[in-house]
């Protein structure tokens, strides 16, 4: 192979190079947008009862919350399927079935993820599924709990969903932790923290958070928008 030949097959490596990296910064994240528009009826035969779904939600005390948690994530609920349609049970104002489509319409650009329970077909039957939307019933309608107390009087997403399954399946998904161990330093954290308690913030208050129940080993990824 000559010099002249040699040097025109680098200069279209190279070219071929520039043009997959304009690919992937430019295009690819436009493709992803319009990925988010999809048609959501298409995951009804993929989610299962008991799928917990996790997004970044507009609400004005979700800045506070990803902050303090050191999380993307500020929002979930738990997947349930009634009559062939998929609803996302969860504690907004007050607890309540939304439309899985709806739930989704909700959140920061649509996006969303998924998990699953590992090894959920053994131990999700369905009389443990069944179970559980027994047990989440009993908070239906109750206020969302903007203090984030360790009670069922009222009650906030990341509680709800653990509870259900701790109390129907006797899984406890995430690490509960103090109040404490949070950033609570940050001046969005702290504005938050004033507005909803003051100067009496109760450091010692168990807590559930996202992000806890979003890295627990318990539970693996099966769908990311």
């Amino acid at each position: 192979m000559n010099k002249t030949i040699r040097n025109s097959i680098i200069i279209v490596i190279v070219i071929l190079g520039l043009v997959f990296v304009v690919i992937v910064k430019f295009i690819g994240p436009l493709m992803a947008d319009e990925a988010r528009h999809i048609d959501v009826t298409d995951l009804y035969d993929y989610v299962e009862d008991g799928d917990i779904i996790f997004q970044t939600s507009k609400s004005s005390q979700s800045k506070a919350i990803q902050i303090a948690t050191n999380s993307k994530y500020s929002h979930l609920g738990i997947i349930y399927k009634i009559e062939g349609n998929c609803f996302v049970y969860e504690a907004v104002q007050p607890v309540k079935l939304t439309a899985l489509e709806e739930w989704i319409d909700r959140g920061e650009k649509r996006h969303f993820v998924i998990k699953r329970l590992k090894n959920s077909d053994k131990i999700l039957t369905t009389d443990i599924k069944n179970k559980m939307k027994t047990e989440g019933e009993k908070y239906r309608g109750k206020n969302y709990d903007l203090y984030f107390e360790w009670s069922d009087d009222r009650i906030y997403c990341s509680e709800l969903v653990w509870k259900i399954y701790k109390n129907a399946a006797n899984v406890e998904i995430g690490k509960l932790q103090r109040l404490s161990e949070f950033n609570l330093k940050d001046k969005t954290v702290i504005q938050k923290l004033k507005e909803r308690y003051g100067e009496n913030i109760p450091k010692d208050e168990i807590v559930i958070s996202p992000s806890s129940m979003f890295e627990s080993e318990k539970l693996t990824s099966i769908y990311i928008e």
